[in-house]
């Protein structure tokens, strides 16, 4: 299949509509003339993780391994943390430092990441960052609906051939999708894991109802201590716990493709940065494929790792979390606290907090397609997310 031509696409994109519509995870793909392909390519249209787990990593997951189920395709996992942290990153600086490495080296002439507007630190502005001043511009987390895929207009315009791209599940699947129609000589892909993101003003409720101080928040995290970290501009650390937070008047401000997505753990990318199997402080890293042992050899020296590791039983905890937020349930804060203190000394650790959070989520948001688009749940619930969500009981 041949693009039309690009002064048609421009007119073409002028007029564009969201064809997932209420799904539409903002992706990017639809703002530019690559919207000629999103009905095939949109993870909220088509879903189609089992075709591009084959296209991506020459095999799909082994549904015989639940390791496959939770985790994706995946050659080896481990925890790390950079020896010397990048200052201001949001963890060490792991994604940065990658990023940099392949650029400086030469394996790649341009970085698709995301870096924020200079009027507000949480809107995301998607660029071809060239240098590693542009790379650590982008550090930290924007926890909004990002349109990292508006850039690849500017990608095929500029006639590179190498290229790496950071970004979470929907937007690496769309892109996976149009992987070769974008004329690139080489692809690397570096995804973060992803759930539960919002729309600017969704996220300032959230920080609104949730945090002592919304307007210094630099960044926060749901943490596997089961508190979610607020970082302050005064370098301070504000914890909530997670069973604190107001869950009767937040319950709806997570964007609709969110409460749609099975792919928390970013299965198409080649290597995966984030936190979730990982113990506190350190970082979880999936390599999937050659192209994601390549990109982490190049910072081995800077880097000190671990075995992951798997403690507790989640599945207990799953189960009492489907109807509590089914219904909107709020605990005191005092209750939420203590509640904490006791899942973080005998709760689910590494691997099985992954697979507890994997599970929370699957099981909500299965039962958010079935109740709200009924139509969609035979095709757009993977293999593996069915045999996630059948280990519990769903209320109707």
């Amino acid at each position: 299949m041949t693009l039309a031509p690009h002064k048609k696409a421009k007119a073409l994109k002028s007029t564009s509509r969201r064809p997932a519509k209420e799904l539409c995870s903002e992706c990017g793909l639809c703002d530019t003339y690559y919207i000629h392909y999103v009905k095939e390519a949109c993870a909220f249209i088509n879903q189609q993780i089992a075709e591009l787990e084959e296209q991506t990593h020459d095999r799909s997951r082994n549904l015989e391994n639940p390791d496959d189920w939770y985790f994706g395709v995946h050659q080896n996992m481990m925890a790390a943390r950079k020896r010397e942290p990048i200052p201001g990153a949001q963890w060490t600086g792991i994604v940065s430092t990658i990023a940099i490495e392949m650029l400086t080296r030469g394996l790649v002439e341009g970085v698709v990441c995301v870096q924020n507007t200079e009027a507000d630190r949480f809107q995301p502005k998607p660029v071809i960052a060239r240098t590693p001043e542009e790379i650590l511009a982008a550090r930290v987390n924007k926890p909004t609906l990002s349109p990292n895929l508006s850039v690849l207009e500017q990608v095929e315009q500029s006639a590179m051939k190498r290229l790496l791209v950071i970004g979470v599940g929907c937007q690496i699947q769309a892109l996976r999708a149009v992987e070769k129609q974008l004329g690139l000589e080489k692809l690397y892909v570096l995804g973060t894991p992803c759930v539960d993101n919002v729309t600017r003003a969704g996220l300032q409720k959230f920080l609104d109802t949730t945090s002592r101080s919304p307007s210094t928040v630099v960044y926060y995290e749901f943490m596997q201590d089961f508190r979610v970290h607020f970082k302050h501009e005064d370098g301070s650390v504000e914890t909530v716990p997670f069973f604190g937070l107001k869950t009767n008047q937040l319950k709806d401000v997570f964007a609709p493709s969110c409460m749609s997505c099975f792919d928390y753990v970013n299965s198409l990318a080649d290597l995966v940065v984030g936190y979730m199997g990982a113990p506190f402080g350190w970082q979880w890293i999936v390599v999937r494929n050659n192209r994601g042992q390549e990109m982490l050899d190049l910072v081995r020296g800077q880097i000190e790792t671990q075995p992951v590791v798997s403690q507790g039983d989640r599945r207990n905890a799953v189960q009492q979390s489907i109807p509590a937020y089914d219904k909107g349930v709020t605990l005191p804060m005092w209750a939420a606290k203590l509640m904490g203190v006791v899942i973080e000394k005998i709760g689910p650790k590494g691997l099985e907090y992954a697979r507890f959070s994997i599970d929370s989520h699957f099981t909500r948001n299965y039962l958010y397609v079935k109740r709200n688009h009924p139509e969609k749940l035979e095709a757009h619930v993977p293999e593996y997310a069915r045999r996630i969500v059948g280990q519990y009981r769903l209320p109707e």
